[in-house]
């Protein structure tokens, strides 16, 4: 039985996973990588149990930030973001990360929004302004353990209502010059959060076995996230178990898009073998933070070269007993350093079951 954050997972039959995937602006960058090699890896550990896993990975191609990048290049967001994607889906493939079973879009959602703010709104858990439908969320940085500081903070940077900061859009009235879709409330936008309640309701229904994203979308993305669709649905909780991979820095800075400090696995892929950068993205503990070194590479495509010579050695039937002390370590809360230790120790059998479920063979 797969144990992920503390939280044990039995699972009968099919596994559902909800992968916050990318606003396709400026891709592909370490930080996504990380989190989409290690939703990979969860779902490899599981299809290796025998479950059957479906997993969903959206696309925020309806954004703010999108459209700007857009204008820039003098190009429309969705042909912008149709390159983007086109890139994405390249270093993915060179990263033998498998594709999602759904891939929904958030501009063909936007329909599944308006019925989500409406549900909302009948159920009392949002109100009408203006033209935004604006979500509840008082209590939600506190049962995310936000102090009232950096809950204001994140507040402002997400657009959250000046006049009552918990409260998030649903629905946006659209600005002069924006793309924009009908509703009851007149000419709009969804808001980030419920578009992805909208994707992941509509492609799974209304719970989820693992949600997977990066530790920065803990609050307020995925707290107002879940909120709405169990406010909805009255399912709780939205996601059984929650895998926030831990961000990539580079000097000093978590590495992202706003603050311009990125490397991109494209960059990467030009001088090191994409099974390296594989092994060095998921070797380390999923919810740790950590730093990017370029000398860290060849660490990684030295030991790389270990865990080949080490499946090659012996008969077929060598290491069988540390391959399952290399299962049992992937369903310890996806342990994969213990579990490339026994495979290296081992050899045989055990690394070529490490080497394959980790999609690195």
């Amino acid at each position: 039985m797969l144990q992920v954050g503390g939280r044990r997972l039995p699972i009968v039959g099919r596994a559902r996973l909800y992968v916050c995937g990318i606003t396709p602006y400026d891709t592909t960058h370490l930080g996504h990588a990380a989190t989409f090699v290690w939703a990979d890896v969860a779902a490899r550990v599981l299809r290796h149990l025998g479950v059957d896993v479906e997993v969903c990975r959206n696309v925020t191609d309806v954004d703010d930030v999108l459209d700007a990048a857009a204008a820039r290049s003098g190009s429309r967001a969705d042909s912008f973001a149709a390159v983007q994607q086109f890139r994405f889906d390249r270093d993915m493939s060179a990263l033998a990360v498998r594709r999602p079973t759904h891939e929904p879009r958030a501009r063909s959602h936007v329909g599944q929004v308006v019925t989500l703010a409406a549900a909302l709104l009948a159920a009392g858990a949002a109100y009408e302004r203006d033209g935004t439908v604006w979500f509840r969320g008082a209590g939600l940085a506190e049962r995310a353990g936000l102090g009232e500081d950096e809950a204001a903070a994140r507040a402002v940077e997400f657009g959250h209502n000046p006049d009552a900061p918990e409260d998030v859009p649903v629905w946006r009235r659209a600005r002069a010059g924006e793309v924009a879709w009908p509703s009851p409330w007149g000419e709009g936008r969804p808001g980030w959060h419920a578009e992805c309640a909208a994707m992941a309701l509509t492609t799974l229904g209304p719970a989820l076995d693992l949600h997977v994203g990066g530790a920065d979308l803990r609050y307020p993305h995925h707290a107002y996230e879940a909120a709405m669709a169990e406010a909805v649905t009255g399912v709780a909780p939205f996601a059984r178990a929650w895998l926030h991979v831990g961000t990539v820095g580079l000097d000093g800075a978590k590495m992202a898009k706003s603050t311009g400090n990125l490397v991109l696995v494209s960059d990467v892929l030009a001088k090191h073998p994409a099974a390296a950068l594989r092994l060095l993205l998921v070797d380390r503990p999923w919810a740790q933070e950590w730093e990017y070194h370029p000398v860290a590479l060849d660490a990684a495509a030295a030991r790389l070269e270990r865990l080949y010579g080490a499946a090659a050695r012996g008969a077929l039937d060598a290491g069988t007993a540390g391959a399952a002390e290399v299962t049992a370590a992937l369903l310890d809360d996806l342990n994969v350093p213990r579990a490339l230790a026994v495979a290296e120790e081992a050899g045989g059998e055990a690394a070529r079951v490490a080497l394959s479920v980790l999609g690195l063979s």
